[in-house]
């Protein structure tokens, strides 16, 4: 591994050279937009990213290749993912056409569509002959992430998903599985149910700690609110009656979710109810903890894939290198939590030119070089992400990394899109604060779906039935 003390520069050539001498076909769909592109040089766009590690794509690699390519000056507004959502329907409502690409989270795209926020791709993604490109993005992602009522407003850009990370040499010890049989009666192996990950996680927090835990998870509600998600439905929940639009989660299927995941803090570290993406990190990266749910970084970082570079210093030196392995989650479900989609704003006043750079970004030869960024967070979300030879090579395990991510996303489970859905979510988080409070889960569930029937009200019944409508029907909605 190289020194913590080697530059973030040297990290980012080291990571992408191999992939920069790859051949460019004229045709290609990244050469189609850039060669468009070059009647606007000298011109600039201004694209929406998140803020922090995500940013760094864009403003350290990305767009200095575009910019050298096209002459297209290209301006990143970092925003904090949330606010991204307020600000882009703020600035749409102004009128000021400030922006002109959007990062777009898949559960935003109701209400920016309807709101007439987003610009319709089909007209350009027809003239610049992507449509072929487009087949290449996994069909998780491409079946459920780029419309709305039949129009496509977005292009999916980040393979957002959550596997099951577990430590291999653990479920590998001869002598753990001895025991683990002996006392559970059946092979200590990665947990296919969620009564399977209990026994294994009570299994090695009896037999290992307080050094170890056998789980932890994200308890945070903001975080929490789409493990429930997950849950209820691999559980064989539905969010809403569809013919009523009256919420169905304070079902026995509901309270059995959240009675669950207050049990499972028994055998998890203490004050895991508050813990977010940095502490459930940290704890499996120093080895403190055997399993958890989580997005894909967890598995390339705990192999200290480029976490020497300079933008990674803030994580934990692995002490778990060669001994992680990765399953799809319990109940054969994953939940695509939040992820990102590049769109047009319909308010700019360079909607083509603004439309080329998502086809050259998001194209198979610039993609497959930007989700290698060891530092930046976008996931795989091309087939050929998942097979590409060079990223195989990235560290020993990788392959199985990336295997794991596709069968992942094949079942992969769509964060509830409808209008105003983050109202819907932010009651759910109040319920599961108040889950950690101590209150009873039924009484939790009743009060949340009280609270659901008050917005679906306030925003119409017939309304909300459409959208939802259009979004149950999408092929990952439900199991």
């Amino acid at each position: 591994m190289l020194n913590r003390r080697v530059t973030w520069g040297a990290a980012l050539i080291a990571a992408a050279a191999p992939l920069a001498s790859m051949p460019v076909h004229a045709q290609s769909a990244s050469e189609r937009a850039a060669e468009a592109a070059k009647k606007y040089a000298g011109e600039e766009i201004t694209i929406t990213w998140e803020a922090g590690l995500q940013a760094l794509d864009p403003k350290n690699f990305s767009i200095p290749k575009w910019e050298e390519r096209t002459g297209v000056k290209v301006r990143v507004v970092e925003l904090p993912v949330g606010e991204m959502f307020t600000k882009t329907m703020q600035e749409y409502r102004a009128g000021t056409g400030a922006y002109d690409v959007l990062n777009v989270v898949p559960a935003w795209m109701p209400d920016l569509a309807q709101a007439g926020a987003l610009e319709p791709l089909g007209p350009f993604i027809d003239k610049y002959d992507y449509r072929a490109d487009l087949e290449g993005i996994a069909p998780v992602y491409r079946n459920n992430w780029m419309t709305y009522q039949d129009k496509v407003y977005a292009i999916p850009d980040d393979g957002d998903q959550w596997m099951l990370f577990y430590r291999k040499d653990l479920f590998n010890d001869a002598e753990n599985q001895r025991q683990f049989e002996q006392e559970y009666g059946y092979a200590l192996e990665p947990p296919k149910t969620w009564d399977q990950f209990d026994d294994i996680a009570r299994f090695f927090t009896d037999k290992y700690g307080p050094e170890l835990h056998g789980a932890a998870m994200f308890g945070k509600p903001p975080y929490a609110q789409r493990t429930f998600q997950e849950r209820f439905r691999v559980a064989g929940g539905r969010f809403f009656d569809p013919e009523t639009m009256k919420a169905t989660i304070n079902t026995e299927t509901g309270v059995e979710v959240l009675e669950r995941m207050r049990a499972q803090v028994d055998y998890m570290p203490d004050g895991v109810q508050q813990w977010g993406f940095g502490e459930l990190l940290s704890a499996f990266l120093k080895g403190n903890v055997a399993m958890v749910q989580s997005w894909p970084p967890f598995g390339r970082w705990a192999a200290g894939y480029g976490t020497d570079s300079e933008p990674l210093s803030w994580v934990p030196a692995t002490q778990i290198a060669g001994k992680v392995g990765y399953a799809v989650p319990p109940g054969g479900a994953s939940q695509m939590a939040v992820g990102f989609s590049l769109s047009v704003a319909s308010n700019s006043d360079q909607k083509e030119l603004a439309y080329l750079f998502i086809q050259w970004i998001n194209s198979q030869e610039i993609s497959l070089q930007r989700v290698q960024l060891p530092y930046a967070l976008r996931d795989p979300f091309r087939e050929s992400h998942y097979t590409d030879s060079e990223y195989k090579s990235r560290w020993d395990s990788a392959p199985e990394y990336l295997q794991t991510l596709k069968d992942s996303a094949a079942v992969g489970l769509l964060d509830l899109s409808i209008v105003q859905t983050a109202a819907y979510q932010e009651a759910l988080q109040r319920g599961i604060s108040r889950l950690w409070a101590g209150d009873d889960p039924q009484k939790i569930l009743d009060d949340v779906a009280a609270e659901w029937n008050e917005i679906t009200e306030r925003v119409g019944v017939e309304r909300q039935r459409k959208v939802y409508q259009d979004w149950a029907s999408k092929p990952n909605a439900y199991p």
